[in-house]
């Protein structure tokens, strides 16, 4: 089957994932900048969030400019993926409100591992339909990036229960090696 419904499905949700993010926003009730100290939390996690987003949106639509066609398993893996992100909202506005404590820094770091998980199985349902000589198998080789991310998330997780800043800067850390658009699929 033809992918722009899933293209097009996947904006949708993606462009509602960020309106529900800042939407999760809340004006100070002061017009000083003292009155927007208190939220620094949570507007840095509504960036970092937005960052994230915005990276799966990026690299989601690089990735489908490879493939031709989609099948039942990517339409489940996209909506896999589509799920883990649509927890990022909540994710966000949690860490934020709890001033980035352990226990919300460690699921939302949670959420980003299982989001790169989900990523990985919709690239590898990809690559299984289009095959192993295709441009897309070919863009995207053995993922060295994509499974090095997958452990660092992993690692960020129970670093964030022991230091929830250490694990902000994991995150921090991954969303910088990602944000530009996956060059191997550039390329081709």
């Amino acid at each position: 089957m033809g992918k722009s419904r899933l293209e097009a499905f996947s904006d949708g949700v993606i462009a509602i994932i960020i309106t529900i993010m800042v939407l999760e926003l809340k004006v100070p009730h002061e017009a000083t900048l003292d009155a927007l100290l208190p939220l620094w939390p949570l507007f840095f996690s509504y960036v970092l969030s937005f960052v994230y987003v915005g990276i799966y949106w990026n690299n989601h639509h690089h990735l489908l400019q490879l493939a031709s066609k989609v099948d039942g398993r990517a339409l489940w893996a996209n909506l896999h993926l589509l799920f883990w992100l649509s927890l990022v909202p909540f994710m966000t506005n949690w860490l934020g409100e709890q001033h980035m404590a352990a226990l919300p820094m460690a699921l939302y770091g949670f959420v980003l591992l299982m989001s790169a998980i989900a990523y990985d199985l919709l690239v590898r349902s990809l690559v299984r339909l289009h095959g192993p000589q295709s441009a897309l198998a070919r863009a995207i080789g053995r993922d060295t990036k994509g499974w090095i991310s997958i452990v660092l998330y992993a690692i960020g997780v129970p670093l964030s229960l022991w230091q929830p800043l250490v694990g902000a800067a994991f995150y921090v850390g991954l969303a910088l090696v990602w944000i530009r658009p996956d060059p191997r699929v550039e390329r081709v």
